[in-house]
């Protein structure tokens, strides 16, 4: 704490109406994995801080990876200076949301600290993974790799909060091939698991040998699978593939600064600009979506945002109405909002926090529904398994996905495998498409370690609950026809 008084008093003394500083440690590790070898371990461990200011109404940002109290006083003065810098270039003073001061210490909750599992045991998991793929007949490779995260932070701020975080995230992953030199062809399947905020609990927890030697079976069916025949069919969206089009057509376009035009990087800026806040229908009434940090095993949830906003859960879609954006305290005043949703992340503590996504639900269903439920129910329809490729245009307002595992439903059951699947829509058409969404029950969490964002480029991790869901009349692809 020391240390963090030493930058707000230096801060405040250049000039500075408002600062903060983040005092971070990061510990990563790596094991990565083929057949019945191991190919590489990495491990690393980064230190330093980041101060934020606000001077002549403009933000300064300034960094360094050497914690003393010279050092801090000198970052401190330099972001103030370079606040009045940008001054120069500033339309409008920052205007920061209110927050009550925090004094606090969160961790995510886990049951084994991933660093201390020794590495033949981690090692030992991943052969076995491979092991358990190399065993089905017509199997080629098996690659497997698991990624650690500790983010240790320390937050302080002229508005008198001391917020002390410890996050943890893993990542499994395994991809199996299948190789028929008849055909000339190759087929894939990887892992459905997704990574969450968690310890090595998960990877004793999961049956990943179990789904290993299921994935080289479905890689292998894959090479018989007919082709998809193209046209305007209904689909079952399976958890496991849904939570992707979650992020690119609703988290992406309810990011504010993309509303607004001030952001582009990555993911482009967004047709959910402000003038449809509240009035525009962007669903069917089942589509309801929340932003959130808060549900525990989820990738972005923390007590905390970078702000030292106290995390929370925020509708963005009610009923098909688009109601919300993802804001930070300087954001909350351009649509005219009293708070901020706590969505102030930055990635180290060398990169400057700024608005990233939280964790962004499809909420389950009201009646009970399950997906066997679901098939029964649907006459002629293609349930999608899987994340795969995917394309979307730069306002989030047009786009194909493929994925991994694909089905034909028939008078309510599933009959046969299909391969070579993609579909195509405009966000809100495939929206209203929906029809129907499984209960609780069927509710899962996807997610990713890469979300990225910004210039200099930033990468979030975070997390999209969803259940199975229907949509009618959606275009379908032959992506081997289309090439």
């Amino acid at each position: 704490m020391s240390l963090a008084d030493v930058a707000l008093d230096a801060a405040r003394s250049a000039g500075a109406t408002y600062a903060d500083v983040r005092i971070a440690d990061y510990r990563t590790q790596g094991l990565w994995s083929r057949e019945a070898r191991v190919e590489s371990i990495s491990e690393a461990q980064d230190r330093g801080f980041g101060v934020r200011v606000i001077a002549d109404g403009t933000w300064g940002f300034a960094a360094s990876g050497l914690v003393t109290h010279d050092e801090v006083v000198r970052v401190a003065r330099r972001a103030v200076t370079l606040a009045k810098v940008n001054a120069r270039l500033q339309r409008e003073p920052v205007v920061l949301a209110p927050v009550e001061a925090q004094r606090a210490v969160w961790a995510t909750p886990i049951r084994r600290d991933p660093f201390d599992v020794a590495l033949d045991d981690k090692t030992a998991l991943l052969l076995g993974i491979n092991a358990a793929a190399m065993a089905v007949p017509g199997v080629s490779f098996c690659e497997s790799g698991m990624w650690f995260v500790r983010e240790h932070k320390f937050f302080a701020s002229t508005d008198g909060s001391y917020i002390e975080q410890t996050l943890h995230r893993c990542q499994p992953w395994f991809e199996v091939t299948s190789i028929d030199a008849k055909q000339g062809s190759f087929q894939t399947r990887s892992t459905l698991a997704h990574p969450r905020s968690a310890g090595y609990e998960y990877f004793e927890d999961h049956p990943w040998t179990e789904e290993a030697a299921q994935a080289g079976e479905d890689a292998v069916a894959k090479h018989s699978a007919p082709s998809v025949e193209p046209g305007v069919r209904d689909l079952i969206l399976h958890p496991t593939h849904l939570w992707l089009t979650i992020h690119e057509s609703i988290g992406h376009p309810t990011e504010l600064d993309r509303a607004v035009g001030l952001e582009a990087n990555f993911a482009g800026t967004s047709f959910l600009t402000v003038d449809k806040l509240g009035q525009y229908e962007f669903g069917s009434e089942l589509v309801t979506a929340h932003g959130e940090k808060t549900h525990p095993g989820s990738l972005a949830t923390c007590g905390f945002d970078d702000d030292g906003v106290p995390t929370t859960e925020a509708p963005l879609i009610e009923r098909g109405r688009f109601v919300g954006y993802q804001t930070t305290r300087d954001q909350a005043a351009w649509i005219g909002a009293d708070r901020s949703t706590g969505t102030s992340y930055a990635d180290s503590w060398g990169t400057v926090a700024f608005q990233r996504m939280p964790n962004v639900n499809l909420l389950p269903g009201a009646r009970p529904l399950s997906l066997a439920d679901l098939i029964a129910d649907t006459e002629d329809a293609i349930l999608i398994k899987g994340d795969g490729s995917w394309s979307i245009d730069h306002q989030r307002y047009n786009f194909q996905f493929g994925g991994q595992l694909f089905y034909e439903v028939k008078h309510g059951k599933i009959t046969r495998m299909i391969n070579d699947v993609a579909y195509q829509a405009r966000t809100p058409d495939f929206w209203h498409a929906c029809d129907a969404i499984c209960d609780e029950s069927e509710y899962y969490v996807g997610g990713t370690f890469s979300d990225g964002k910004g210039e200099p480029g930033q990468a979030n991790a975070v997390s999209h609950g969803c259940a199975p869901a229907r949509f009618r009349g959606v275009n379908v692809l032959n992506t081997k026809r289309s090439v």
